[in-house]
Formats: C-alpha cells, structure tokens, sequence
C-alpha cells in the first residue's frame, strides 16, 4: 500500500506541472491586451487657433467679422464710400454707414467726422486721436471699406445702349475706354470710333479709339462722372 501511494506521488509531481502550463496556455488564448489610446503628434493648443500678432493681442481687429472689400494700396475714400468702424473692446461704438454726400461720417461720441479725402490709414490714425482726447485710453480703431460709393459713367451717341452705367465694383479707380463701350453694348454701325469725346467737368477730351483698337495708342481711362459720347460716321 505504502508502494502504491508513493508511485502515485511521483505520478502526480510529474503530470501537475504540464497540467498547470496547459490551463495557463488556454488562458492566455482569450487573453486581449487592452489597445493603447493614440496620441496626436501635434495637439492643439489655445495658441494655434489665435491669430494675433500685435501687442496686446490686437490684429486687425474686426477683420473676421466684418465683411469688406479689397481696395488698391492707397485707395482714397470718397462721399457715400461704405465703411466699418471698430473700436477694439467697444462694441458700442461699432458702426457701419456710408459717409454722406459731404464725406462725412456720423460716429458715436464724436458725431459728424469728415474722411472723404483720406486713406484708411489716414481714418485709422484721425479716429484714433479724436476717440483717445477726450473718451478712451489708447483706443485701438479699425476702418474696412465695406463697399465703393456708385461711381457711374454716362456713355450717348453712337452705342446699342445708350445710357448711364455703374462701374464695375473690382475696377473702383475707373475703367477703360474699350471696356466702357463694351458695356454699353459695342457700336452700331455707322458709328465713328475716330470721334469720340469725353466730357470731364470742365474740359472735353477727344479720343481716337480707331488708334486704340489698332495698338497704337493705349486705352483712355474713364473715370466716375464721365460722359462719352461716340460720333456718327459722316459717310
């Protein structure tokens, strides 16, 4: 008896440990590692989404907001020009109108202010020291050409459409000749693109579009308040 438990000793020490690897290796087989949470290379921080690049934090104040137009480098703001008017932390002071007929711009606390005459840059730096006398500490004004006041030429004579027309809102500093007459529609048939004239308030101006057309001279620039009037062929 003692013969046989002893055998059955060394039988178990020699059997368990296989047995015990085996429940560990099927274990292991529904064993999922739990997946690691991705990392962004580049996280996002509060400072990639700001745009600022003046002190303070101020660029451009209102930019974003306002929807304006580009005008040329030194564009001149001229009567019924439509502006935006920002004072950077006043919102009660944000105003967009047109200057009247006069160039002037009515704005809170300063009442009527004439820019006609100015650039922006001009507006900007005669805003800015009319809010900072008497009303603000270091005020920080931004001016954004919403829209072109209605510049308009009048074109009669020798055209299909004879009549009054706005310039086109990308060419604001006028347009030319060529282009003018497209506008109203190219000439009939018996006009005379050699006698052309061009009324600019006092001075009447005589233009040969036939040396145009051909290149040898360059297109004549047509400006708001034009009148063109293209002749009648005399044969």
């Amino acid at each position: 008896m003692k013969a046989l438990t002893s055998w059955l000793s060394v039988l178990l020490f020699i059997v368990a440990p296989g047995f015990c690897f085996a429940q560990i290796s099927n274990a292991g087989s529904s064993f999922r590692p739990i997946p690691e949470i991705p990392t962004l290379a580049n996280p996002p921080t509060a400072s990639s989404s700001a745009t600022s690049s003046a002190p303070g934090g101020y660029a451009g104040y209102g930019s974003a907001s306002t929807s304006g137009v580009s005008p040329p480098a030194g564009y001149i703001l001229t009567a019924n020009d439509f502006v935006a008017v920002e004072v950077f932390g006043e919102e009660d002071l944000r105003t967009q109108v047109r200057l009247n007929g006069e160039g002037n711009l009515s704005l809170p606390l300063l009442g009527s202010v004439h820019l006609a005459g100015l650039t922006l840059t001009q507006a900007v730096a005669r805003l800015t020291d009319l809010y900072g006398r008497d009303y603000l500490v270091s005020p920080k004004v931004n001016v954004t050409l919403v829209g072109y006041a209605a510049r308009r030429f009048t074109i009669l004579g020798q055209v299909n459409r004879p009549g009054d027309y706005a310039m086109p809102e990308s060419s604001p500093g006028g347009i030319g000749l060529v282009e003018a007459i497209g506008i109203a529609g190219g000439y009939t048939r018996i006009a005379a693109p050699e006698r052309i004239s061009v009324r600019r308030g006092n001075q009447l101006l005589k233009v040969n579009a036939k040396r145009i057309a051909r290149g040898v001279a360059s297109d004549f620039h047509i400006e708001s308040g034009d009148i063109i009037t293209v002749g009648e062929s005399i044969f």
